[in-house]
């Protein structure tokens, strides 16, 4: 390890643009031994081309890099690149390691189980998933005694207990740390300093998203910035922060007096009485019920019954109650979210719904939407103006609050990035004026403005709604209360909100897993962590165990498991194909477009694969 103070990475007048675009213009910042910094900004802000730069992976245009000698800096890009024809063990423990020398170490063993990884040590890279590769790289590079970790969002792909694991290993780290993240909590928890890449410069700032907001809020008001609209939402998010969660305030570093007269006249983000009584007088006194409901999980491709989700549940969505919806990876949160828009059956029971409920489903899975047309063009598609609360806003402008500027408005939605498609995606449901939405992580692949302008809009939207989302922060900043899947076949209420959840979750895992015998190659083994969980959430086990199901039953997961492993098998090798046929196929617009549409598909069939292999998984446990 390099000495304490060190400097270990300085970058100085660092330039670099992808075109006529300069992502980064004159940039000077640097890294020293212990530091932790958090890295935030607009999708293509140059979030990423700075990591790469401080990493030695792609050089500036101009200015220099310096690295002081002998220091270790180990890094994790979005990429996935994991070595072809390597196992996991190998991969993460390097080739030739043997079980006994890294069992002994509880450091690797709680590498491996709060990154769910080490139930899939004897596996070949090619047949992981996209979220499973993301995990592996992430243990390989926290195994090692790095100098300096340089990590590119790598919460994506963990669940609510993952992060929480994460963000106490990387505090408890000698390393210096430098990480994109758009999980606020997370940025935190985790970050000392937080540098803000924006219009070609990187401004810092002490501390993490707390004080970040703070200070960017006070130097706009300082400069009294023309922004007016971006200083109001500042101001309104710092009052929510002072106000409603007073425990991320423990950083101060701004003059008390001056953040207090800030806020003074901020009210609070919602008006809860009156959006309640907004709410009741457009849905009545039934928004949706679920009553003496069974939930079941989606059937298998051979035909056999999916696991039993919920029994005797009975839940009554009031108009304008605002729920987070919280659970493991595989718990039947998604599939719940199904049964309250209608499309999975609840019998034994019955769904009741408002006469006048109009639904709103913001789903994972990107709309297939016409690529030819534009973004303003695919929002006026549903309709021309919506009322947000007591306020009309056009297409265009409420476009605009979700990021897409007038400009931006004319482009091709096949020339929009992921994170884009996922905002045209929540402005089309919101321009269908519903009044009960259902959001399934609603903050996959947006950056940190644009949650901030998702949450403003939502703070005046008068109706009922179900989030389901492993940001920690989103719930507790839109939601009033939560509940949890437990996989024990319940519903269960969390009025201490994502704390009692976690302090549950860890309850379970200190649990002794009980003795099971019957398994088999490729089966989950006692407190094995499915793909996309974390051991934690494996030793917790969940309904359907061994102990309760038949011989039978326990012989057909044993089945489902092993073939949902070859059907994932065939999946990553076909995927891998169809990326090598795309580089190909660069210069053809058309192939292009048909191997992408093939590429989709065949990433939806293997997260219905995935789903499978847990639901088997957690039966053979």
């Amino acid at each position: 390890m390099a000495g304490t103070n060190t400097s270990l990475v300085i970058a100085e007048k660092v330039s670099k643009s992808f075109g006529i675009k300069p992502l980064l213009d004159q940039v000077s910042v640097g890294v020293h031994q212990g530091e932790r910094i958090g890295v935030v900004g607009l999708n293509g802000g140059g979030k990423t081309t700075l990591l790469e730069i401080l990493a030695g992976i792609t050089e500036p245009d101009s200015g220099r890099v310096s690295r002081a000698g002998g220091i270790e800096v180990v890094t994790v890009t979005q990429r996935g690149e994991l070595p072809a024809g390597s196992t996991v063990s190998e991969v993460v423990l390097g080739a030739g390691a043997a079980e006994h020398e890294w069992a002994a170490d509880p450091r690797i063993r709680g590498i491996l189980a709060g990154l769910g990884v080490d139930e899939l040590l004897e596996r070949d890279v090619s047949a992981l998933s996209g979220g499973q590769r993301r995990r592996v790289a992430l243990a390989a590079a926290l195994i090692t005694d790095a100098d300096l970790l340089i990590l590119d969002e790598p919460t994506n792909h963990l669940d609510i207990e993952g992060v929480h694991w994460l963000a106490d290993h990387l505090r408890s780290r000698r390393s210096a740390l430098v990480v994109v993240t758009h999980d606020r909590w997370f940025l935190d928890t985790v970050a000392q300093r937080t540098w803000e890449v924006h219009s070609g410069r990187v401004d810092q700032y002490e501390g993490g998203y707390n004080d970040w907001v703070f200070a960017r809020a006070e130097r706009s008001r300082l400069a009294d910035t023309a922004e007016e609209r971006r200083r109001n939402l500042a101001r309104k998010e710092l009052a929510w922060l002072r106000r409603g969660a007073p425990a991320r305030t423990s950083k101060p570093k701004y003059r008390v007096e001056a953040a207090e007269k800030l806020i003074a006249d901020v009210p609070p983000p919602r008006d809860t009485v009156t959006l309640s009584a907004f709410a009741k007088r457009r849905l009545g006194r039934v928004a949706i019920e679920l009553e003496d409901a069974q939930v079941h999980a989606p059937d298998d491709a051979d035909g056999t019954p999916g696991r039993v989700l919920l029994t005797d549940t009975t839940w009554r969505l009031a108009p304008g109650e605002r729920i987070g919806l919280v659970g493991v990876n595989g718990s039947g949160k998604t599939t719940l979210l199904r049964a309250l828009a209608g499309e999975v059956p609840v019998t034994p029971g019955r769904r009741i719904v408002g006469k006048t409920v109009e639904l709103g489903w913001l789903r994972q899975e990107l709309d297939d939407l016409d690529e030819s047309l534009r973004v303003l063009d695919a929002v006026e598609e549903v309709a021309g103006h919506v009322m947000l609360g007591d306020k009309e806003l056009s297409a265009s402008q409420l476009a605009e609050r979700l990021g897409f500027s007038p400009a931006r408005q004319r482009t091709p939605i096949a020339d929009l990035s992921g994170g884009e498609r996922r905002r045209l995606q929540f402005t089309r449901v919101l321009m269908g004026e519903p009044n009960v939405l259902l959001l399934d992580e609603p903050t996959n692949d947006l950056d940190i403005d644009t949650l901030q302008q998702l949450e403003d809009l939502l703070d005046s939207w008068a109706g009922t709604l179900v989030v389901i989302s492993h940001d920690r922060y989103l719930i507790e900043r839109i939601c009033d209360s939560t509940w949890a899947l437990f996989g024990d076949g319940k519903l269960t209420n969390l009025p201490r909100g994502i704390d009692a959840y976690l302090e549950r979750r860890a309850e379970e895992a200190a649990k002794p897993a009980p003795k099971k015998s019957g398994t088999t190659p490729g089966a989950a083994t006692p407190g094995a962590a499915a793909p996309g969980r974390t051991a934690a959430a494996g030793a917790a086990g969940g309904s359907g165990g061994t102990a309760g199901i038949s011989a039978a039953e326990h012989q057909s997961a044993r089945k489902a498991a092993a073939r949902a492993e070859r059907q994932l098998e065939k999946l990553s090798t076909r995927e891998a194909q169809l990326h090598s046929a795309m580089v190909d196929a660069a210069v053809d617009p058309q192939r292009l477009t048909e191997l992408n549409e093939e590429l989709q598909q065949v990433l939806a069939a293997k997260a219905d694969a995935e789903m499978a292999w847990m639901e088997a998984a957690e039966l053979l446990e």
